[in-house]
């Protein structure tokens, strides 16, 4: 799409009131990433923090459950790994509860504390079961995000696991996705 113009200029009156428009050749090419115009900056302030509102990085649910851990300070949310039996067995984060998306209509009330925020998480960033478990929690009144990159991540940043068989961790976090020279990514 390189050379592609975005200006346009109404092919007659009715182009102003929302009919089709033709290409400006006079226009200067736009790249594909201006193609859609960035949004006013109190628009993307207002996405950018509604985002943040729903979703939790692997580093910070790590660093919190840490914190937890060395301190006994509290976390203040609920971890939920939503995958299957199998997945559960095959690896997932310490402490997180086990609560297959297909079964929070049932057993979220006796595993959850209403009161306590919850923190989902699946597979990967290929993975939606997260989501439509924060969603099914959503649904039931819980207060809910989603933990991105899931399990892949926690493990690709190099966190310890848990799997039927014991503990493991991996000996170095894979320097595609995470810092290897620091504690964290600067963010």
């Amino acid at each position: 799409m390189t050379g592609s113009r975005t200006a346009a200029r109404p092919a007659d009156a009715r182009a102003a009131k929302g009919a089709a428009t033709v290409p400006d050749p006079d226009a200067a090419p736009v790249n594909p990433v201006l193609r859609i115009p960035p949004a006013p900056p109190a628009v993307a302030a207002a996405h950018f923090a509604a985002a943040l509102a729903f979703h939790a990085d692997v580093s910070d649910v790590a660093a919190a459950l840490a914190d937890h851990r060395e301190r006994g300070a509290e976390p203040g949310f609920q971890l939920v790994d939503s995958r299957s039996t199998a997945a559960w067995d095959q690896a997932h984060v310490p402490g997180a509860v086990h609560l297959p998306t297909a079964l929070v209509p049932e057993r979220a009330e006796r595993l959850l504390d209403r009161a306590v925020p919850v923190v989902t998480y699946c597979w990967g960033p290929g993975c939606n079961g997260g989501t439509r478990a924060a969603l099914a929690l959503a649904e039931l009144g819980y207060q809910v995000k989603e933990m991105l990159g899931g399990i892949e991540y926690w493990i690709r940043e190099g966190f310890a696991v848990e799997t039927r068989r014991g503990g493991r961790r991996r000996t170095a976090p894979d320097p595609l996705t995470a810092p290897t020279a620091a504690a964290d990514c600067g963010c």
